[in-house]
């Protein structure tokens, strides 16, 4: 009896031991984890849903989380019920805030890391998010302390509020801000290394930092793998300490990383369960990482023991391994490192090596490497062709959508009035005996052209002669005949339109004859009378003379000339010289000055309204001219397009003063006034460039509303073979411009005639208003352009120059005299743009200073556009000069 009860006791006892070794077994293995991972993952997403609807519910909640017990009929806002809306409060407004979304974060990592979803290392995030959490509470908590007093929600929390304060009440203000910033630096330090070089850049921006040896060694290591990855045999820098290794002795031994006989602390305490999952145990989907942690940190160890075994070996290793006969390379074990000296130099070194044990050692020569220095390479591929545009690559053109649009812009007929027009010109023509055989209408934006096929027998003259009847029949602002219209057997007669149309800007350059034009410096001046844009080639006019009657135009074409060569050239490809007396018209460029514009050194502003700059301008634009005609000259090139082409392709070398040339545009409004202000010194310099500018890229355009034979010469009217007349008053003004009538004739409102030849072209000017262009010159000027406008050459006048130098009076120098004189022989350059710059004196006193320079013996004559010689050697030579100046006085 007494063995049977013994036997139940023994059942008895194991039973429990055996269910509880099951449940163990249960909870540590993969279905366990899944269950785990999935209670943490769904708990996760019930606490963002939790948190999240407390941010828009949790005012409406407060009398229900306020309470601490259960209610039974409680009704809150919260979607996730009462325990969302107390687990909410209690962990944002209570402890830390909206920091505490990081617990979250934190239950969906683990969760996915035990149902083994995603492979993270939790206790790293685990400790980041927390630390994080724990800062961002307290700086919340600092930040919004009376911010959010009348608020249900502490961005802080009340643990970030409390210490805060108490932080504060020990350290200050200043001290908790700048405790704050060490903390949140050193959390991210420990997150990621890089933010070290984010510090350094921020206190030392050009900093660069330098190779220490764990970056060395790291380097050399990622090169290692590299290599062994692909086959080759990597050398290494060490000692062989083990001399009586054999070869019987396995290589799997000898080559067995540290790794694999040291355990992870995690492994050691947590061997098994939930908690060994989480923090670290090894399993099949995270060995891969953990194994690359403990390679990191063992090329670290071995990085540091290098520098260690290098720094014991400090008697210069190298220098005594190839230079001396006391090395017994066999028996060292000591190789040399391939990544340090060239191949060719190696395989020197062995031979030499060689040779070194047979030699005695009471006869060692001298031993010598030279190193063969490889030529020099041209930078930049010959093969490829320069590209002037990238000096602005990231430019963009204007966009078609910065022009207004108008909805009626395109043509319509009235055939009711063409109707009309045709049957009271015919009635007009049989009342006076004038039979025809045809008539055909072309409808233009705001005229109409009719032509006309008179019968056999019709004399040309008689038609022409019934100009005045035909208007007056038609009751039209002013009729043009054409007779006959050049190619054609045909008499035109230009009627008015009723109702004009606008030709828009937009719709001008968005046609396919603009967009797909090749011109070198096209201009869209607007349609004719056939609806066809009308566009040329300022390249091939080459100047062009603009005139009319105050309010017909003038203006809006200037602007129509200056938008086409916005929209087509690039600002490495054209420059404009915008010379402006009314001080007011073409102010609205002054934004796109680094990109377009073109002035004098000492200019302040690069629209010129100054009459006195304008001489001054213009004569450094006959410098610049002959500047380019001397380029041209040394490459062989009869205009601006062949030179361009040859530096494209590489053909001239920069070296030798050669460099890409961009056109030139000169626009002066108001040119009357300035005859009249400055006369000859304004119309020399002009006729000099339209005489012989055009082969070198400038060209020049001139607008004037008095077109009389006092403003527009016959030297200007032959040098300015294109000529556009808007309307003026009488016939004697349309031949002055024209050298024919018919400008008088015009309606006004844009309507002007173009004259490049023979017979002039009828034309409606595109209209382009002032918000227009202010958008496009403020979308040019918030790109990228260059540091200054582009500069012309400094113009100085050889004929006052030395008038005005003789007459100098030494005995009143100027008090800035000495100090210009230093700044002069400091940079070994006499300019008088120099001495404005540095100096910051006006053009006319630094000009001064210059005449005392060289009356002094200081700088030598002026030399055309190039700076002055300077005669003054140096400082000590100078004191010489002042001194003698100093005894004269």
């Amino acid at each position: 009896m007494s063995t049977k009860k013994d036997k139940k006791k023994k059942t008895t006892d194991i039973e429990p031991k055996d269910e509880g070794k099951k449940i163990k077994s249960a909870l540590n293995g993969e279905t366990g984890h899944f269950v785990g991972g999935l209670l943490c993952l769904m708990f996760g997403v019930y606490m963002f849903l939790a948190f999240t609807s407390f941010l828009s519910a949790g005012g409406a909640d407060q009398s229900v989380t306020a309470v601490n017990s259960l209610g039974e009929t409680e009704v809150v806002q919260n979607h996730t019920g009462p325990a969302g809306a107390r687990l909410a409060e209690f962990l944002i407004n209570r402890c830390f805030g909206i920091p505490a979304y990081l617990i979250v974060v934190v239950l969906l990592i683990a969760g996915t890391k035990l149902m083994k979803a995603y492979n993270f290392t939790v206790w790293k995030w685990f400790l980041g998010c927390m630390c994080i959490m724990y800062w961002l509470s307290v700086t919340l908590g600092f930040a919004s302390g009376n911010v959010f007093e009348n608020s249900f929600i502490y961005p802080g929390g009340m643990h970030g509020y409390n210490a805060a304060m108490w932080i504060e009440s020990y350290i200050g203000v200043p001290g908790l801000i700048l405790l704050l910033l060490f903390c949140g630096i050193v959390i991210g330090v420990a997150i990621r290394r890089q933010t070290m070089n984010v510090v350094r850049k921020v206190i030392h921006p050009d900093f660069k930092r330098k190779n220490t040896g764990d970056d060395i060694a790291g380097n050399e290591a990622d090169k290692n793998i590299a290599t062994e990855s692909a086959g080759e045999e990597v050398p290494v820098v060490k000692e062989q300490v083990k001399e009586d290794t054999t070869d019987e002795e396995p290589e799997d031994k000898t080559e067995e990383p540290a790794k694999n006989e040291k355990k992870k602390w995690s492994e050691r305490l947590m061997p098994g369960g939930i908690l060994g999952k989480l923090f670290g145990k090894k399993n099949d989907d995270g060995e891969k990482e953990n194994e690359d942690e403990e390679e990191d940190e063992e090329e670290d160890t071995t990085a540091a023991e290098d520098d260690v075994r290098e720094d014991e070996n400090e008697p210069d290793i190298y220098a005594e391994e190839v230079y001396t006969d006391d090395v017994n390379y066999a028996d060292n074990g000591i190789e040399l490192p391939l990544d340090d000296e060239p191949l060719d130099e190696k395989r020197t070194v062995g031979a030499e090596t060689a040779s070194h044990n047979a030699i005695a050692d009471d006869e060692e020569p001298a031993f010598e490497i030279e190193e063969t220095k490889e030529e020099e390479k041209v930078r930049g591929d010959l093969n490829v062709p320069y590209n002037p545009r990238l000096d602005l690559e990231m430019y963009k053109f204007p966009t078609l959508d910065l022009l207004k649009t108008y909805p009626d812009d395109g043509p319509s007929i009235d055939m009711e009035e063409q109707t009309a027009n045709k049957n009271r010109i015919i009635q007009v023509l049989r009342s006076f005996g004038i039979e025809i055989s045809s008539i055909k209408a072309n409808v233009g934006p705001t005229v109409t052209l009719y032509e006309i096929t008179p019968a056999e027998g019709v004399r040309i003259s008689k038609i022409r002669n019934l100009e005045d009847d035909i208007a007056l029949s038609l009751s039209a602002l002013g009729i043009r005949i054409i007779a006959p219209i050049p190619g054609k057997g045909t008499i035109g007669i230009e009627v008015p339109n009723a109702s004009p149309k606008i030709v828009p800007m937009s719709s001008v350059l968005s046609s396919k004859k603009f967009q797909e034009s090749t011109y070198e410096l096209p201009i869209a001046l607007g349609k004719t009378i056939t609806n066809e844009v009308f566009m040329v080639d300022l390249a091939k006019a080459p100047h062009m003379l603009v005139a009319g009657a105050t309010g017909q135009g003038k203006s809006v074409g200037l602007n129509a000339i200056v938008t086409s060569l916005l929209y087509k050239k690039h600002p490495s490809e054209l420059k404009f010289v915008i010379i402006d007396p009314k001080k007011v018209e073409f102010a609205i460029y002054a934004p796109i000055e680094k990109h377009f514009l073109a002035k004098l050194p000492d200019a302040e502003d690069a629209i010129i309204t100054d009459v006195t700059k304008v001489v001054q301008t213009l004569n450094s634009l006959c410098v610049e001219m002959d500047t380019r005609y001397d380029l041209l000259k040394k490459a062989g090139c009869r205009n601006i397009k062949e030179y361009n082409a040859k530096f494209i392709n590489r053909q001239l070398n920069p070296a030798n003063g050669h460099k890409f040339m961009p056109y030139i545009v000169i626009i002066i409004d108001e040119f009357g006034d300035l005859i009249m202000t400055a006369g000859k010194e304004v119309e020399l310099p002009i006729c000099r460039i339209a005489q012989l500018a055009r082969a070198v890229g400038i060209h020049a355009i001139i607008a004037t509303q008095r077109p009389t034979t006092n403003i527009i010469t016959g030297t200007i009217k032959a040098n300015f073979p294109a000529r556009v007349a808007f309307r003026v008053a009488s016939m004697m003004d349309s031949r002055t411009i024209l050298d024919r009538p018919g400008a008088q004739q015009l309606i006004g409102k844009g309507d002007m005639l173009y004259l490049q030849g023979n017979d002039p072209v009828r034309v409606q000017c595109a209209f382009v208003d002032t918000p227009e262009v202010e958008r496009i010159s403020e979308y040019i000027s918030r790109q990228q352009g260059y540091p200054t406008a582009f500069e012309l050459p400094e113009y100085v006048d050889e004929n006052a120059e030395p008038s005005g130098a003789a007459d100098v009076d030494m005995n009143r120098l100027d008090p800035m005299f000495e100090e210009a004189a230093r700044l002069i022989i400091y940079h070994q350059q006499g300019s008088t743009s120099l001495i404005q710059r540095k100096l910051s004196l006006g053009y006319n006193r630094a000009g001064r200073i210059m005449d005392q320079l060289e009356r002094a013996g200081i700088v030598g004559p002026a030399n055309g556009s190039k700076a002055r010689d300077v005669l003054c050697i140096d400082e000590n030579d100078l004191q010489m000069r002042m001194s003698q100046l100093r005894g004269n006085n």
